[in-house]
């Protein structure tokens, strides 16, 4: 795979030089079960314009002066939604004021990219006011991740749009981190892979495991497993039948993420996906001399019967270098040495 650091990134951006309201409850169409070719959004480049917007829980004004850091210093133009800047609570505005300016970033022909400030809370009460048609008429590269995963579901799921579940605009960049999100977003490289190594550094949690061996293909799906779960028996459940799917979480015990694999399990189509990667599930070990499973038990626990290849440890979540995966793009899993392939690119040049 071509590598490409941080000074290849800058190289690359040009640095080296240099409003709809709510309107009530949209149920999805049953189209969202049909199987279909991704919609792909342009390739992001140097001088693109990027909303900035807060679907789910404000920015504190220190990680917000870091998004705007962050987004400016790798050539983007920042566009700041109107209510960003709003706080209600735990929510950024009311659900209005962020379904407003997620809509108004979609529909903005000026506006090239709509990237999420941070996760939080929120994302999952803005379904029922998604305008489909908007986001379906616009398509354009959406960025985020944690509670992002309900949007994340939603607009791939009924628009086909390939979104990119990556790093939210508060997040630390380091070299990893923009590697794929160079390869993924602004080259559209393929194909493209993603290994997880077993680095004797890194505390344990970050090694990779075989849960399940064996190689799948299928197109990807997921996020954060808190959202999966919450989202089945709604009419967002994700659908993940012939599907790569990729999950996360970051402080739940081993009991809790028992519990949610369990949900998802009964209550929608997780046993007929082709296969399913893990990645690092960050301060979720339980209490030292508590009753209970390891996370490796507890995982092996609920995947490893399933019949399909599992692994754990590809480097995404809630972790500073994590990858950039796209919904929708064909995948090959390999639980044998811990890899994942998009033979495909995620992006439209030009």
């Amino acid at each position: 795979m071509r590598r490409y650091f941080r000074r290849d990134f800058l190289k690359l951006t040009g640095l080296a030089a240099l409003m709809p309201e709510f309107s009530g409850f949209n149920m999805p169409a049953s189209s969202s079960r049909i199987k279909r070719n991704p919609v792909l959004p342009k390739r992001l480049k140097a001088g693109d314009r990027v909303a900035l917007i807060a679907p789910g829980s404000p920015p504190s004004d220190e990680k917000l002066a870091l998004a705007l850091s962050n987004l400016t210093s790798l050539g983007f133009q920042v566009r700041e939604g109107a209510h960003l800047r709003k706080k209600n609570g735990y929510l950024a505005g009311t659900d209005a004021d962020r379904l407003s300016d997620l809509h108004q970033a979609f529909s903005d022909p000026d506006i090239d990219a709509v990237w999420c400030a941070r996760g939080g809370y929120g994302c999952a009460r803005l379904l029922p006011g998604l305008d489909f048609n908007v986001i379906r008429d616009n398509p354009k590269v959406f960025i985020g991740y944690s509670d992002i995963t309900a949007l994340h579901i939603a607009i791939h799921q009924q628009t086909g749009l390939a979104t990119f579940h990556g790093p939210v605009a508060v997040s630390d960049l380091p070299a990893v981190t923009l590697d794929h999100l160079s390869a993924v977003v602004l080259l559209g490289e393929a194909p493209h892979r993603i290994q997880a190594a077993h680095d004797p550094l890194a505390p344990p949690h970050y090694q990779p495991f075989t849960i399940a061996p064996g190689r799948a293909e299928g197109t990807l799906t997921g996020g954060n497993l808190a959202l999966l779960s919450a989202l089945a028996g709604t009419p967002f459940a994700p659908v993940f039948k012939d599907k790569i799917v990729f999950i996360e979480d970051v402080g739940e015990k081993p009991y809790r993420i028992d519990r949610m694999l369990t949900q998802l399990l009964q209550a929608t189509d997780l046993r007929k996906a082709a296969g399913i990667a893990l990645g690092i599930f960050d301060d979720c070990d339980p209490d030292p001399g508590s009753p209970s499973l390891t996370l490796r038990e507890t995982l092996g626990l609920c995947l490893g019967n399933l019949g399909i290849p599992v692994f754990y440890g590809l480097p995404f979540g809630h972790i500073q270098g994590q990858c950039t995966l796209p919904y929708g793009v064909k995948a090959e899993l390999n639980a044998d040495v811990f890899s994942l392939v998009m033979p495909d690119s995620a992006v439209l040049s030009g």
